[in-house]
């Protein structure tokens, strides 16, 4: 990798620390034994403590870096990952700072060849699923500010969250009881040990090889040069792909607009290139200059950074092992074409969070925590699967795909039929089909409409009551917090006091749960919420009316209709019992 201006981004160097130790000539030890070590104090690593301490429950982030990242890493947040970012009470300074986007461009030679919006739900484009969302389906903002952001946040948490600096792992022992950790800093070495160990540690994490843990998959040949630029321009904000450009010939190239004035461009080596040369500046700066002439930009300019990247489609086969959780790039590794990497790594730390506190405090069983990887190696086998669709068709791994692609570039300007398999796969939201937390498919197969068990529940709008009686606009997930959540759809008030007393049953039970009544029709005063277009009736599927139950990570755990609300209660209390067991009937 190659520096040099610099980013318009000043990061706080952090000097190790070392706790209270005990030990001598043998080495010494931290006197406390710690719940929850998390390794790497990246995006993933931040999610999984902030998500926890939310929870009530601390944990220790080692991270072997003195301040966060450096370099051009992760770029963009799906709409998914802010949803997550919103429950963990950092969304404003991403939506302050990053970029939003819509959609994107491709170019065959001079010629743009698809246009494609992801601003109107599922239908024909690559957005997620909700129907009247809040936040926009994708924002552009380099990694040292997402993980700046989320350390701001992790900071407003107090002591839940004891980050250690410059603080290397160099030794890991897996026990029957968590693990023990060996230490090293610029202050001294030491040991530690903790009932549950994180692994967040990066595509080439210690943790993993520590294990002798390997990851299976596929490992492309095609490299890319990734240069971020400083230019100032009053473009818009969308992913532009160029296929075979007169100004790199042979090759394809993706540009993203970055915050600050910062410009991501991702060009393809072609083959026999020398990667060695191929990153020196006086190979890749006229390749630049080429491509912004080529788009009309002819203002001033500058490089930044310059590095290496080869496409990996790679994931462990558990990510469970012991008392030990891998999660992000040290469980997995995606393609970068579809924004898949950081994306899919805040969703692990969203499922894992949860799961690992109620186990911490007792509310649940270890084998909840099976479900933690048997979901997220679901996921990351989805994610997989359009990465490499993605990666096969942006660097074709053998002729057969350059001559499949070439016919498809060709064709597509004036044939909008193949346009689809120019398809970037944008990351979207994962459904948990065969999650054993589902439960009670039967209930399920009641509904014509509305997120199913296993699914993220759909955002949408409605009104919420403010505590001087007034409604105010707003959308669904607004009222969604970190807990399991009763929604019951109805358009009358009968059941509310049932469902509030169901609710209060648990919460003396020191589980979070809440219940929330959104009237369907008319603007009831004791409701919560009201549906005030009838788009949540007709989205969820509430004809008269319904009952879901949602995780704390907002997928669906069960939802009845066409049953009486008493036994509805019933059958839900029984599906976060088996849910905390780690299964469901």
């Amino acid at each position: 990798m190659r520096a040099f201006v610099g980013y318009p981004f000043k990061a706080n160097v952090h000097a190790a620390k070392l706790p209270p130790l005990q030990g001598g000539a043998e080495g010494r030890a931290e006197t406390q034994r710690h719940a929850v070590v998390i390794v790497g104090a990246g995006p993933v690593g931040l999610c999984a403590a902030i998500g926890l301490a939310i929870q009530g429950v601390k944990s220790v982030l080692v991270e072997a870096d003195s301040s966060v990242c450096t370099g051009s890493r992760a770029i963009c947040i799906s709409r998914r990952s802010l949803q997550i970012i919103e429950r963990l009470g950092a969304l404003p300074g991403f939506l302050a700072t990053g970029l939003p986007w819509t959609g994107g461009r491709s170019f065959y030679r001079q010629q743009e060849v698809l246009h494609f919006e992801m601003t109107q739900g599922t239908q024909g484009t690559q957005d997620s699923h909700d129907a009247d969302p809040k936040l926009p389906p994708m924002i552009n903002l380099a990694q040292y500010s997402i993980e700046q952001l989320l350390l701001e946040r992790a900071g407003a948490l107090g002591d839940l969250i004891d980050i250690r600096w410059a603080t290397r792992v160099t030794a890991v022992e897996a026990q029957a009881d968590g693990a023990v950790l060996q230490l090293c800093t610029d202050q001294g070495e030491y040991s530690l040990r903790c009932d549950w160990l994180v692994a967040a540690d990066g595509g080439r994490s210690t943790v993993r090889e520590q294990l002798g843990l390997a990851m299976q998959g596929t490992r492309y040949e095609g490299r890319y040069v990734i240069v971020d630029i400083s230019l100032d321009t009053e473009r818009p904000t969308e992913r532009l792909a160029y296929f075979d450009p007169p100004c790199n010939p042979g090759s394809t190239v993706l540009v993203h607009k970055q915050p600050h004035g910062v410009w991501r461009i991702d060009y393809q080596l072609r083959d026999g290139e020398d990667p060695v040369a191929a990153i020196q500046p006086e190979n890749v700066l006229p390749r630049v200059e080429s491509l912004l002439a080529m788009m009309g930009e002819r203002g001033a300019w500058s490089p930044i950074w310059i590095t290496l990247y080869k496409a990996n489609a790679l994931t462990l086969e558990r990510y469970l092992h012991g008392r030990v959780l891998f999660a992000g790039d040290a469980a997995h590794l995606v393609p970068i074409f579809g924004v898949r990497g950081a994306n899919s790594g805040i969703d692990d730390a969203d499922n894992l969070a949860w799961k690992l506190a109620f186990v911490v405090k007792g509310l649940a069983q270890p084998n909840l925590l099976e479900s933690y990887s048997t979901e997220r190696v679901a996921a990351a086998i989805e994610n997989l699967e359009h990465g490499k669709k993605s990666t096969e068709f942006m660097a074709p791994p053998s002729f057969a795909f350059e001559i499949m692609r070439t016919a498809v570039l060709s064709l597509a300007a004036q044939h909008a039929e193949v346009r689809a398999l120019i398809n970037p796969r944008q990351t979207t939201a994962i459904t948990y089909r065969d999650s054993p937390l589902n439960a009670l498919p039967e209930r399920s197969a009641a509904f014509a409409a509305g997120p199913g068990p296993g699914a993220v529940c759909v955002d949408c709008t409605v009104m919420w009551r403010l505590r001087d009686g007034s409604l105010r606009a707003g959308h669904l997930t607004d009222g969604l917090q970190n807990t399991f959540t009763a929604l019951w759809l109805s358009p009358t008030r009968e059941g509310v006091d049932a469902i509030h007393a169901w609710a209060a049953h648990w919460t003396a039970r020191k589980l979070p749960v809440q219940a929330i009544w959104l009237a369907l029709e008319a603007a009831n005063d004791a409701a919560q919420g009201v549906d005030p277009t009838g788009q949540l009736r007709s989205l969820y599927g509430a004809t008269p009316n319904a009952l879901y139950l949602l995780r704390p990570d907002g997928h669906v755990l069960a939802r009845w209709r066409g049953v009486g609300l008493r036994q509805a209660l019933e059958e839900a209390s029984a599906a976060i019992e088996q849910a905390l067991q780690g299964t469901n009937p």
